[in-house]
């Protein structure tokens, strides 16, 4: 499988291959001709993200429960039409965390490819 990571409001490259948007909220200012497939399943849920964001949760936490919550049938059936498009072509997860080494987005790759 190829996946790669970007971040959402990085240009697109003909090397993405199929854009796929994890984020629970549409990012501000992106069209939707910027990404090819929506899959919020795949982001964190609100309360953990706030509580991560405002610094009630450190990065080891929020780690471990973001990758406990892709265990839920929702997050399953999204991961299934992620690696279904892998199998394809590349796929490139888009986020808009600016740190990529402290965002879902490279849990989430890490945890397709393993």
């Amino acid at each position: 499988m190829r996946v790669h990571t970007k971040r959402v409001y990085a240009p697109a490259a003909p090397a993405d291959g199929t854009r796929v948007l994890i984020m629970r909220l549409w990012p501000r200012g992106i069209r939707k001709a910027r990404v090819d497939v929506w899959l919020k399943e795949l982001g964190p849920v609100v309360p953990l993200l706030r509580a991560f964001l405002d610094g009630g949760l450190g990065w080891a936490a929020y780690r471990r429960r973001y990758l406990a919550g892709l265990t839920r049938p929702e997050a399953q059936e999204a991961l299934g039409a992620v690696r279904a498009l892998a199998r394809r072509g590349p796929v490139t997860l888009l986020c808009g965390c600016a740190d990529e080494t402290r965002c879902h987005r490279s849990l989430l790759r890490d945890y397709l490819l393993d």
